[in-house]
């Protein structure tokens, strides 16, 4: 039966996403970004468990890639489409331009499929995360709600255009990013996931979720800084 366990906790990251396609259909953005946020913890125990059950299956590997696929590339496309839709810059004429969110969702199907077929393996990630990503994106909608000024001087198409844009290259590229495996309870080897760690901690407890956009941001710049010693790997 053990092998099955990771395997569910799979699928419940995919019934997690399904339920936020809903809300961010509906427009409720803060409801979706919290199943986001419980597919991701989801996504991250599925592993954690597979590691220590020593169960792994060439489905889990497949099953873990669907389920991403919805929460983590469909639920940002939609986001980015709502808020393109309802930004400054687009009218009746032009609305169709709102479906350019979904590039973001075409390029997490990219990343997702390049990530299968990866051979490369160690302690790195190649591009940016569809969970990373997609947390950015849904988070948006906390730092817009505690800062209202700030959402008015951004709600415009040209910003979420860059976003969608921006994301959407460095979740193919080829650019080595920190995956949080730590392989000994040393400080030595480790002290840049520790440093995120923390950094993420402070952030949170001062920012809410309001901080994640933050931290994604602090995950990338602290990722370019790593010496490239490695090859890459891990579970996306």
């Amino acid at each position: 039966m053990k092998k099955h366990i990771p395997n569910l906790i799979t699928c419940l990251n995919l019934f997690s996403g399904c339920i936020a396609v809903v809300f961010a259909f509906q427009n409720d953005l803060k409801l979706a970004a919290y199943f986001v946020f419980l597919a991701a913890l989801l996504d991250f125990l599925d592993g954690f468990i597979a590691r220590l059950l020593k169960s792994y299956s060439e489905i889990g590997k497949q099953l873990d890639s669907l389920a991403d696929m919805v929460s983590f590339g469909l639920v940002p496309g939609i986001v980015l489409f709502q808020y393109l839709q309802n930004s400054n810059g687009i009218t009746e004429n032009n609305n169709f331009l709102a479906f350019g969110g979904f590039i973001i969702t075409v390029f997490s199907a990219l990343r997702l499929a390049k990530f299968n077929l990866d051979t490369r393996q160690s302690d790195q990630f190649i591009g940016l995360p569809t969970p990373a990503n997609a947390l950015f994106i849904v988070s948006l909608i906390f730092v817009f709600e505690k800062y209202p000024t700030l959402f008015e001087q951004l709600n415009v198409a040209w910003f979420f255009a860059v976003i969608t844009i921006l994301f959407s290259y460095l979740l193919v590229a080829e650019l080595p990013l920190l995956a949080l495996k730590f392989k000994s309870f040393t400080f030595k080897n480790n002290e840049l996931p520790i440093a995120l760690l923390i950094s993420s901690a402070v952030l949170i407890l001062l920012f809410t979720f309001a901080a994640i956009p933050i931290i994604i941001i602090l995950y990338i710049l602290l990722s370019l800084i790593k010496p490239k010693k490695h090859e890459i790997y891990s579970r996306d």
